[in-house]
């Protein structure tokens, strides 16, 4: 999976076997319409004020493409060209010494080819005059767009204004949306994503483990995320997969809190929806611990009820279900927990509104998302579920009143027979567990 070629452009992972890019190339142009050619653009480097920027972040699409994880990037796919050298290409800003000094070495022709198995490599410069020779020939464009069901479209990016530009310059031109096709082949995972998947896992794993013997009465929640970067940053991830939630005692009833700023209380419980990224694939983990190492015996039984509807849950993610509903089974699940816990009773069930049943109150959000390149992927929510899919499994219960959330997510991979594979199985969950590796002196 991983070669040993020199580092390059700041990149702390291991270079990535090429036999990835080049089967996901073939399995996206396997779906285009004939005498069609596909462009993917890299992101923007955001400008935050005076000359700051935020760090580049390569779009996912041209990165599970290609391998180029660089500002300044298109790559063309046109598999029905007559020109050979024309069905791949790349096109690079041009590298220089000047460059070097600045910012760091860039992929050259040469080191493009090893990473992303593309042959031929222009020179951005080049982009407008090879650009029309092969839209000359093509007779229908495919154009890359956002198409995430909760995708913010409000800031104009690199993909969007070339869309303009390509509209501008070749008006009846067929254009066609390649998202489709990204979110279909992006959903099923390759032997290769799957191992770097769980890698990022095996990283967030020595950050909880890193906190067994950290947290304690009195300590803060950015101290317990400060932990956390500080062990995610030293086994070369660039930090977390998303934005980290460390929510003490009533935060955690507060889903996306993402302030960590409280002190932790004795007798509160840390709820941590945390991940290490690895290599641009997101891992997503939650886990609960007791700030004192003790649950109280509600926050236990509250606790393994959520830990029993995930552990039923994981066992629905098979070949064939529909996520629609694969959610109202778990709802189910849900729903018996909160009667034995005394939070709702047959009385709400009976008066529930079907469009937002009692369980709701409790269990607010979806139990599963996609998972990959970005915490939450991109997939095909109406069509049955596929072996090599990834997705979480992250059932919760928050009770205001009782200043307790508890939340437990692992992510999994469907497997063509049994239940998924379970990429974070060695992160404890286990309530006792958790209480006894937070008073072993091995983590003291």
């Amino acid at each position: 999976m991983y070669l040993h070629l020199p580092q390059m452009n700041g990149m702390k992972y291991e270079a990535i076997d090429q036999s990835l890019f080049i089967r996901n190339r073939k399995e996206c142009t396997n779906q285009m319409q004939s005498g069609a050619l596909a462009v993917f653009n890299s992101n923007d480097t955001y400008p935050i004020s005076a000359d700051s920027t935020m760090p580049f972040q390569q779009h996912r699409d041209i990165f599970h493409l290609s391998g180029v994880d660089q500002e300044e990037s298109i790559l063309v796919l046109f598999p029905d060209s007559t020109n050979e050298a024309h069905k791949e290409v790349l096109f690079l800003r041009e590298t220089n010494e000047h460059i070097a000094v600045w910012e760091g070495e860039k992929l050259n022709k040469e080191r493009a080819l090893e990473v992303s198995g593309i042959k031929t490599v222009y020179w951005l410069d080049q982009f407008e005059t090879i650009f029309k020779q092969m839209m000359s020939e093509a007779s229908a464009i495919y154009l890359n767009t956002n198409e995430h069901l909760r995708a913010d479209t409000t800031v104009e990016t690199r993909e969007d204004r070339f869309i303009k530009k390509v509209k501008e310059q070749y008006p009846v031109h067929q254009t066609l949306r390649s998202a489709p096709i990204m979110h279909r082949i992006r959903s099923i995972k390759h032997a290769i994503e799957i191992e770097l998947m769980k890698h990022a896992c095996s990283i967030t794993r020595a950050g909880i483990e890193r906190l067994f013997g950290f947290v304690k009465p009195g300590v803060w929640e950015y101290e317990i995320e400060a932990e956390l970067i500080h062990e995610f940053l030293r086994n070369r991830s660039k930090g977390f997969a998303y934005t980290p939630i460390v929510a003490s005692g009533p935060n955690a009833c507060v889903l996306h809190y993402i302030q960590n700023n409280m002190q932790c209380r004795d007798g509160d419980v840390i709820l941590l929806d945390v991940g290490a990224e690895y290599a641009n694939y997101a891992s997503d983990l939650t886990r609960c611990i007791p700030v004192n190492g003790r649950f109280t015996d509600r926050q236990k039984a509250v606790y393994n009820s959520v830990l029993h509807v995930k552990k039923e849950a994981t066992k629905l993610l098979v070949p064939g279900t529909m996520l629609n509903e694969y959610h109202k089974e778990v709802g189910k699940l849900m729903e018996a927990e909160l009667l034995k816990l005394g939070l709702i009773n047959q009385t709400d069930i009976q008066n529930q509104d079907p469009k937002w049943p009692a369980y709701k109150k409790y269990f607010m959000h979806g139990t599963s998302h996609f998972i990959g390149l970005d915490t939450h992927d991109v997939g095909c929510w109406n069509e049955p579920i596929k072996a090599n899919m990834a997705f979480t499994v992250e059932p919760g219960i928050y009770i205001p009143e009782e200043g307790l959330g508890i939340r437990l997510e692992d992510d999994v991979v469907v497997r063509d027979s049994g239940e998924p594979l379970n990429l974070m199985a060695d992160i404890p969950i286990e309530a006792e567990h958790i209480e006894e590796l937070m008073s072993s002196k091995e983590y003291a």
